[in-house]
């Protein structure tokens, strides 16, 4: 009796594996804002990355982060090394001045995203939304892409938090100017 309850749980264990090779993994987060302040201001704080500790949701989580700013326009790179939050980098693939933003973000084993600022004018600013895409399993490890397919269902929740603390950051940073 014991022996089929194992093969049983064995089989299911097995099956939840193999779906998480094949279910869909795309991920999609999106958060907008109106920011009462130009639109060319606002455009500065996103298409900069020497601008984001001033109001990225991240910069507080790990006071001991070491991040790395290289170069300007399309092209530029942060990268970070913490703790807390592990290692990554991203680089500006595209700017639209003053409207658009976006880049492709690396976690190393972790995988890889794309991230996108949209700015539009607004009868009470400019309403900014900002969206992450990824592909749970690209450029993740081999053993890690069943378990991120999972995590994919969650990305809203997890990630949507702090894209809105973000937006309120940059919304205070903005305004205040």
């Amino acid at each position: 009796m014991l022996g089929r309850i194992l093969i049983g749980l064995a089989a299911i264990f097995a099956i939840v594996i193999a779906l998480g090779f094949v279910l869909p993994d795309k991920t999609h987060v999106e958060r907008s804002i109106v920011i009462n302040a130009p639109q060319e201001e606002v455009f500065a704080l996103v298409s900069d990355f020497n601008e984001w500790s001033a109001w990225s949701p991240w910069a507080s989580y790990d006071p001991d982060m070491k991040m790395t700013v290289a170069g300007s326009g399309v092209g530029q790179t942060m990268n970070w090394e913490s703790a807390k939050l592990g290692d990554g980098g991203q680089e500006i693939t595209e700017l639209d001045a003053p409207r658009h933003v976006a880049m492709k973000l690396d976690f190393g084993d972790m995988g890889r995203a794309y991230a996108a600022f949209n700015l539009a004018p607004d009868e009470n600013g400019v309403r900014v939304t900002w969206a992450l895409d990824s592909h749970s399993r690209e450029g993740a490890a081999l053993y890690f892409q069943p378990l991120f397919t999972y995590m994919g269902f969650f990305m809203d929740a997890m990630v949507g938090k702090d894209y809105e603390t973000g937006l309120a950051n940059l919304k205070r940073v903005a305004e205040s100017r």
